[in-house]
């Protein structure tokens, strides 16, 4: 653990200012543009008022109220996500060619990440499907889904093809190594977001039930979400980085590998 501790060391040190803007840009963004947006057409208030004049009968419009809301929430995911995948095929991209040595910049990994999106994007929704679907069954499956299936990102980038069953494997394979390595990286950033998603919430409730009704509440609101956001950033580095530097130390389980030959392989 510790050798596997100091390499996650070492590629912060060499990346952290590539790997910072782009977790702004394609992660902490999106999340503040969900945020606002979700806000702003949540219509929850106006039924509770409703509500409480006549609470036999559901709220005017309230079927396409929800639809509205719910479809938009889903439709502003799909986009976010797609964006995060951006972020992460370029970091893992900046982070291993600076294993090797290679010279990076910003505007080539964005460039990689949008190359490299889409792809990645489907792989992950269908992962994150299964792992739904396993905790809506017993809450159990749904977990281990989740370690089973942490490496699907770095498999897809790296080696194209069968990545959730080659993750899986890979967890089946050394159980123990990639288990414990997981739990940290999960570990941390379950936990650095319940902190923040505690303290944003109490910052909010100055706000009221409706934070975009005047100018004043809409800017508080978006400087808080904003803020809270940004308290994440290092957890979307470190996340990043623990997975990418896992993948690797799992390859060079399995065989002969070195730095340079997994940069050209991310292509």
């Amino acid at each position: 653990m510790g050798g596997w501790y100091a390499r996650c060391v070492g590629a912060v040190r060499r990346g952290w200012s590539m790997l910072l803007p782009i977790a702004l840009i394609t992660q902490v963004l999106p999340s503040v543009a969900v945020a606002v947006l979700s806000l702003a057409i949540d219509p929850s208030a106006r039924w509770e008022e409703q509500l409480t004049s006549d609470s036999a009968v559901l709220p005017a419009g309230f079927w396409a109220d929800a639809f509205l809301w719910v479809g938009g929430l889903f439709g502003m995911g799909l986009i976010a996500s797609l964006v995060q995948c951006v972020g992460w095929a370029a970091g893992t991209w900046v982070i291993a060619r600076q294993a090797a040595g290679a010279p990076v910049d910003l505007g080539t990994a964005l460039r990689y990440g949008l190359r490299r999106a889409f792809g990645l994007w489907g792989w992950t929704l269908l992962a994150g499907m299964i792992v739904l679907f396993g905790l809506c069954l017993c809450f159990l499956p749904g977990i281990y889904a989740v370690f089973a299936l942490a490496m699907v990102g770095p498999v897809y980038l790296f080696e194209r093809e069968n990545p959730i069953v080659r993750s899986h494997q890979m967890l089946r394979q050394r159980l123990g190594l990639l288990l414990g390595r997981l739990a940290m990286v999960i570990g941390a950033v379950l936990g650095v977001s319940l902190v923040v998603a505690l303290i944003e919430q109490a910052a909010l409730l100055p706000m009221g039930t409706t934070p975009m009704d005047t100018r004043a509440a809409t800017a508080g609101t978006f400087v808080v979400t904003a803020m809270a956001a940004l308290l994440t950033l290092p957890v979307h580095v470190a996340q990043l980085v623990g997975l990418v530097v896992t993948y690797a130390e799992q390859r060079a389980h399995e065989g002969p590998v070195n730095d340079a030959q997994l940069a050209h392989e991310l292509g």
